[in-house]
């Protein structure tokens, strides 16, 4: 591909040019890490109120109101001031009757990580003793800090919340389940998503039944709220724009003030030799994500590092404009009926609703 200037009389250019994703190579130290375990850009401003429950889905409307009373509850999970106090103590305490936990389960785009999030904002404490992230942004965590100083570091917190929360490793299953169980002993509310397929439903999903088998003895303290609709990204949107050329793509790069522009298959290449937990990190700064020759990914291993890329870039509402396949053909029907499509679905769906907010970007 070209990554030239557009020729004069064209739209006018960004004055140094477009950024490359694969000139980036980003250290994120563990404390960033931390700090940064609040809800994404995209759910700064989202509240209990700002959410619009479908009229013909009762479970939503339900689901605000058991969120709401559940968050109005932890006022005094711990004690003013030190933040450490626990619901078991070394004087073995009884443990706080109900609840200690909530998990959404309901398809792509019925509106759980808003609710979620807005979970995390009508929770009465500080910032800092609160926590939200991805499942995999959890288990990036336990591995930068270690299992213990994860565990002292979250132990003080009011609330952890766990977004698309996943089985796919069985290890890593166990590891934050096990990390689970030390921060309720701890008196840490907790709550998580994940997702259903779309037209799956009862095949192969991951529902309410799997999750409070796979956390083990955590279960009791989990109160299960399904939550049913469309996927909203959809609802009354057109189809997402068919890919554009190579051509009009690099021209958009150069018009656009903070865009990157990459071949898409040398930045296959370049994610894998960029640790996932940095993917943020990799995206710091940008207006759009510009991709040309976007082609099927080849194999399991590069799916898995897209997927987490376009976690970061829905997080972060980067628009991403793309030549080649259009994004419902990245992952192989293979794929899509393998142990990870749950993650191709839902990145498929991201993808696309960066697709449509990057329309703009292209002038005829």
């Amino acid at each position: 591909m070209s990554t030239t200037s557009p020729a004069a009389g064209q739209s006018p250019i960004a004055e140094a040019g477009p950024a490359s994703l694969c000139a980036r190579e980003p250290q994120v130290p563990a404390d960033r890490l931390v700090a940064e375990m609040v809800p994404p850009p995209r759910f700064d401003s989202v509240r209990f109120d700002t959410y619009i429950p479908d009229p013909g889905q009762p479970s939503q409307t339900e689901a605000v109101r058991v969120l709401s009373t559940f968050a109005g509850g932890l006022g005094g999970a711990h004690a003013s001031g030190s933040g450490k106090r626990r619901w078991f103590s070394r004087a073995k305490q009884p443990a706080p009757s109900g609840p200690r936990g909530v998990y959404l389960d309901g398809g792509y785009g019925v509106g759980k990580t808003h609710l979620l999030a807005s979970l995390w904002h009508a929770t009465p404490a500080e910032p800092a003793l609160k926590a939200f992230g991805t499942f995999v942004e959890l288990t990036n965590l336990v591995g930068a800090l270690g299992f213990q100083q994860t565990v002292r570091t979250l132990s003080g917190h009011r609330l952890l919340c766990i977004d698309e929360f996943e089985l796919d490793d069985p290890g890593d299953t166990v590891l934050v389940s096990s990390l689970l169980g030390k921060l309720v002993e701890a008196g840490v509310a907790l709550a998580a998503t994940s997702n259903t397929l779309p037209g799956k439903l009862g095949e192969g999903r991951f529902a309410a039944a799997d999750f409070l088998r796979e956390i083990q003895g955590l279960s009791a303290h989990f109160k299960a709220l399904r939550i049913d609709g469309d996927d909203y990204r959809h609802r009354g949107l057109p189809e997402a724009p068919k890919p554009y050329s190579d051509e009009q793509v690099t021209k958009a790069a150069y018009a656009t003030e903070g865009a990157s522009l990459d071949d898409f298959p040398h930045l296959l290449g370049h994610l894998a030799r960029v640790h996932p937990s940095r993917y943020g990190a990799l995206t710091d700064g940008l207006t759009a994500v510009c991709l040309t020759d976007v082609t099927p990914v080849p194999d399991q291993s590069t799916a898995l590092r897209l997927v987490v890329l376009a976690d970061r870039l829905y997080d972060r509402e980067v628009p991403v404009l793309a030549s080649g396949v259009p994004f419902d053909r990245l992952f192989s029907e293979e794929m899509l009926n393998g142990g990870y499509r749950k993650k191709y679905f839902r990145a498929i769906s991201r993808l696309t609703a960066l697709a449509r907010d990057a329309k703009g970007l292209v002038r005829d």
